[in-house]
């Protein structure tokens, strides 16, 4: 059976993105100022944090009754540039109900990515364009290669910290917009970094 592929087209807006089937390929995009970028397969450690994150706070959302769900790799739309940009971190959280043909995650609260290191530029480039959306209170970036977390906390008066407060192997990593909180390690269960 083979596969066709699409030519990739030379600019997108974020309406055409989200309705855009794909090149053929099986390869993940985003849209970054109209331009499609696409987005590396991550490691299997990547993965399996990714997916332990996704649990443990799935688990945390559904113990403290937030009304708050997560999505993996969801889109999420910028406040600069919303035609031209659809990103997609590793997980996502809302609080708006999950809705027929919602393609773009509504109103999220906290964001998380999964740093690899063949994808940090692009990561922090992404992770400075999620402070402009105005849900947005927290921004979690796990590493892949060693036990660490930074997070971004939006301030009361709606401004983010210049840097980023680091989480270590031995700290909790709480996720205060969600009500969420567990050893940073147990994101790393089943990797060679446990």
């Amino acid at each position: 059976m083979s596969t066709v592929l699409r030519k990739l087209p030379p600019t997108m807006t974020a309406a055409q993105f989200l309705d855009w089937p794909g090149d053929g390929s099986g390869r993940a995009f985003q849209l970054v100022d109209g331009e499609l970028r696409a987005m590396s397969p991550g490691s299997a450690t990547h993965g399996t944090i990714q997916a332990n994150l996704c649990l443990l706070i799935g688990s945390a959302l559904r113990a403290s009754a937030t009304g708050c769900r997560i999505v993996t790799e969801p889109g999420v739309i910028t406040r600069i540039r919303p035609d031209t940009n659809v990103r997609v971190p590793a997980l996502g959280v809302t609080r708006t109900a999950d809705a027929p043909g919602q393609q773009a995650l509504p109103d999220p609260i906290a964001l998380i990515e999964v740093l690899s290191p063949g994808n940090a530029a692009d990561t922090w480039d992404n992770v400075w364009a999620y402070t402009t959306i105005p849900s947005v209170r927290e921004i979690a970036v796990v590493h892949s290669t060693r036990v660490l977390a930074e997070v971004l906390r939006r301030g009361a008066g709606g401004d983010w910290p210049a840097e980023p407060a680091e989480i270590g192997g031995g700290d909790m990593l709480h996720l205060e917009s969600i009500s969420a909180a567990f050893p940073l390690r147990e994101a790393y269960a089943q990797t060679h970094l446990a």
